[in-house]
């Protein structure tokens, strides 16, 4: 088995990549300067050099408020390039594993989502990686796409660095209350990636890690996890006035993980005290 990562300099590409070395499993990682995923001759050329059995597509436009007034580059990346992947891996015979969101869902209720729950993205982003999903799912039959939320890693930013970042500066930080999800570190998202792209279990998955809170909650714990006095104010969403629309629910439902024989991630609580942790060098 050979793999091939896209966002290979990313959040999640760059613990795939540790992961997969971990292994001894061989392993290219690609990111923009190697694989312009918008351009199909560029994906067409580096798939075929590279040769691999599967590829993981990690590469994605994340940047969920600036998508609002950068629509086209939006799709560009996160439609049309993965079209471009999922094309060339069907005309290769290469299976494809590609990262999804939980903004593909309306976010209504309290209700964990089920994998196959009709999607009603809200968003630019959302639209866009729902549109990723559709282009898998027409072009492919070994696909695996798997949805995830609220990521942090130690490659790139996230909520957790933010946070800390944050109060070096202010004493009281407004954090949102009414948005509940499910907080997931790459380091253990990449270990399930990784078990997935070796079997042929294909389909939809949600993965995060275990349990779930508002953004308010993940917040507080960051700051007593890594022992930093400050005032955190919970705040609505319509308080703090974000350019897109998020999701108020973002809890999905993983049993499927279960009943596909595959290890469930740890809690988000022992996930978040690892990773402040390994950010702290203790």
């Amino acid at each position: 088995m050979k793999v091939l990562v896209t966002g290979g300099k990313g959040q999640l590409g760059y613990d795939v990549l540790n992961e997969l070395a971990r292994r001894n499993i061989p392993a290219v990682g690609v990111d923009i300067d190697e694989m312009d995923i918008t351009d199909g001759a560029s994906v067409e050329r580096v798939l075929r050099e590279a040769a691999p059995d599967a590829v993981i597509h990690c590469a994605a436009y994340t940047a969920v408020d600036a998508a609002e007034d950068n629509e086209a580059l939006c799709r560009r990346v996160n439609a049309e390039g993965t079209r471009n992947i999922a094309s060339v891996c069907k005309a290769l015979d290469m299976k494809m594993l590609y990262i999804s969101t939980d903004y593909v869902f309306g976010g209504e209720g309290d209700r964990p989502w089920e994998p196959e729950d009709e999607r009603e993205p809200r968003s630019v982003y959302g639209q866009t990686k729902y549109e990723g999903e559709l282009a898998v799912q027409e072009l492919l039959d070994k696909y695996f796409i798997v949805r995830i939320a609220w990521v942090f890693g130690i490659n790139g930013k996230n909520f957790v660095k933010t946070m800390l970042k944050l109060a070096e500066n202010h004493d009281t930080i407004r954090v949102v209350n009414d948005q509940f999800g499910s907080p997931t570190y790459t380091f253990d998202l990449a270990r399930l990636l990784v078990d997935m792209v070796l079997t042929e279990k294909y389909g939809i998955y949600h993965a995060t890690n275990e349990g779930s809170c508002s953004w308010y909650e993940f917040a507080c714990a960051v700051f007593k996890e890594a022992g930093v006095a400050v005032n955190v104010v919970p705040v609505s969403t319509a308080e703090y006035g974000a350019k897109a629309k998020r999701p108020a629910n973002s809890r999905m439902n993983k049993d499927k993980l279960t009943r596909m024989g595959f290890d469930r991630l740890p809690p988000w609580q022992d996930a978040l005290k690892r990773y402040v942790r390994l950010l702290s060098g203790r």
